[in-house]
């Protein structure tokens, strides 16, 4: 049986046993069209993998990693992902629409043109990650680390990141209100501070 066939096999076992997948890994695996939606998955391993049209609507994830693996066209709306670690994985335009992320770890990914509108980040942590002209509008960011995060382009539009330091990052183009209030008790670098003056359309002189 080849990986793809495990792992499809262990999606139908799971559909028949209550929609949970727990304790597997699978390696180097290209996915199209499958359908982890509603989905409960814990402690899974996918490395080198790649998911194209995949459909992870409503899923509940735990304690999952993803390593090397990529996402073209999948959907992830309304999914719940709790203490799980990516890194080094590429996701592009996917749909992350008010999903739910906590305790969870991603490192070296690039989600550049995802929409995240009305997403949950609690105690997560986000390192040396793309997500140049992603969508973050409308959400809620609590006790979350960004480090050398590329935001360039965003839209960060009524999300609220007092608390947060972003003086590792790059803010670039960012979308914001006219008065700039979702950035109001972040921590910034000076050179963004000069960011923010073009956005709120202050001239800084030399």
């Amino acid at each position: 049986m080849s990986a793809l066939e495990s792992l499809e096999q262990a999606l139908e076992e799971a559909r028949e046993g209550g929609d949970l997948m727990e304790a597997l890994t699978f390696d180097r695996i290209t996915a199209e069209a499958l359908d982890f939606s509603e989905l409960t998955c814990r402690r899974l391993s996918f490395r080198t993998c790649r998911f194209t049209g995949c459909d992870f609507s409503g899923a509940a994830v735990y304690a999952c990693e993803f390593t090397g693996c990529q996402f073209a066209e999948c959907r992830f709306p309304v999914s719940y992902w709790k203490t799980c670690r990516l890194t080094g994985c590429k996701g592009d335009g996917g749909d992350f629409r008010r999903g739910r992320f906590k305790d969870c770890a991603l490192r070296e990914c690039v989600f550049r043109y995802a929409n995240f509108t009305g997403t949950v980040w609690e105690r997560c942590a986000l390192a040396e990650c793309n997500l140049t002209e992603s969508a973050l509008a409308e959400c809620k960011i609590s006790k979350t680390t960004f480090q050398t995060v590329d935001l360039t382009g965003a839209e960060l539009f009524r999300t609220p990141l007092k608390g947060t330091d972003l003086s590792s990052c790059t803010l670039d183009r960012v979308s914001l209100s006219e008065t700039c209030a979702e950035l109001k008790g972040a921590k910034l670098h000076a050179g963004q501070a000069a960011v923010v003056a073009r956005i709120l359309g202050i001239e800084i002189v030399p």
